[in-house]
């Protein structure tokens, strides 16, 4: 069952009122959609999800590397729609913290990006957990990323550059109309990927991906 979506998550601190900063590679009317695979693949998947959600972990862990493969077959390209609402319902602020350090890495580029994308769910605290908010802990995880560890990208982190970004990109997840983590639609058709609580099989996945795109 995906976690229902709350409202936006707010923050007093400094770097949350900084200036906004869009990384490079960044994609869509407002630079809140990331983009992974053949810019001219035919179909589109879309994935909603937030860093702390433990369906997400679920759904990544259990069929994400099928999910890349068939992006990196040129199968779909892959859209991803990252919120941050599970701060407000949890308390803390790890999911907008990992967002933000997400942003840094796609600043280096998108499969960087990726790369730290599955790190980090690789690597999800329990939810009720912050360890996300800390973000030496988001650095020594960023270390499994090969070429991630640049001196622009430690300190984007460890100065908040990207906060603003996230914030932003939790303003479109708001305003998407989607309600719940994880959400995955294929050419805007929604596909059961949670069902009787567990996350679809590579090879459903696989099935359902063939049901869409023929």
């Amino acid at each position: 069952m995906p976690f229902a979506a709350g409202g936006s998550s707010g923050s007093g601190d400094a770097a949350a009122s900084g200036p906004l900063v869009v990384p490079a590679n960044a994609g869509g009317a407002d630079g809140t959609v990331i983009t992974y695979g053949k810019a001219d693949a035919p179909h589109t998947l879309e994935v909603y999800e937030d860093f702390r959600c433990p369906y997400c972990e679920q759904l990544e862990t259990t069929t994400g590397s099928t999910m890349q493969q068939l992006a990196d077959a040129g199968t779909y390209k892959i859209e991803y729609h990252l919120a941050t609402f599970l701060d407000q319902g949890l308390g803390g602020k790890g999911s907008r913290t990992a967002l933000a350090a997400a942003g840094a890495a796609l600043n280096e580029g998108v499969d960087k990006f990726k790369q730290f994308h599955d790190v980090l769910y690789a690597n999800q605290p329990d939810e009720r957990e912050d360890a996300f908010a800390d973000v030496n802990h988001l650095l020594d995880l960023a270390g499994q990323v090969p070429g991630l560890k640049t001196d622009g990208f430690v300190k984007a982190v460890q100065d908040g550059t990207y906060v603003p970004w996230a914030q932003q990109v939790n303003k479109a997840f708001d305003k998407s109309g989607v309600t719940g983590t994880p959400t995955v639609r294929l050419d805007g058709r929604k596909l059961d990927v949670f069902a009787g609580g567990a996350p679809a099989s590579p090879e459903n996945f696989t099935a359902m991906v063939r049901q869409v795109t023929g």
